[in-house]
């Protein structure tokens, strides 16, 4: 016999509190393109403002934060699996440091 589970959602406040940070965070990253930061320090800044974003779509915005605490963990080996591929068999994301300034 199968309990109802409980499900918990969020309020318009929680979403609107959540969409004001992803705003927020976006207006940093378009502040932070037009400053002449040295490569290193601006592809580290914006890595990891992507990640807090990408953390925050996902907890909220796809409802993983009211799941389960073992699909979350599911999740984690793939979100370790794309980012060793990013960085470690593709580099592709390390391109601009061998660009050069014309």
């Amino acid at each position: 016999m199968h309990e109802a589970a409980e499900h918990v959602e969020a309020s318009k406040r929680t979403f609107f509190f959540v969409w004001g940070w992803l705003l927020a965070i976006t207006g940093l990253e378009v502040v932070l393109a037009y400053q002449h930061l040295a490569i290193k320090v601006m592809l580290t800044v914006l890595m990891m403002l992507s990640i807090v974003k990408a953390t925050l779509i996902i907890s909220y915005f796809m409802h993983l934060r009211y799941e389960r605490r073992s699909l979350a963990w599911t999740l984690m080996p793939a979100l370790v699996f794309v980012v060793g591929m990013m960085f470690i068999v593709f580099p592709d994301s390390l391109r601009a440091l061998l660009m050069r300034a014309h």
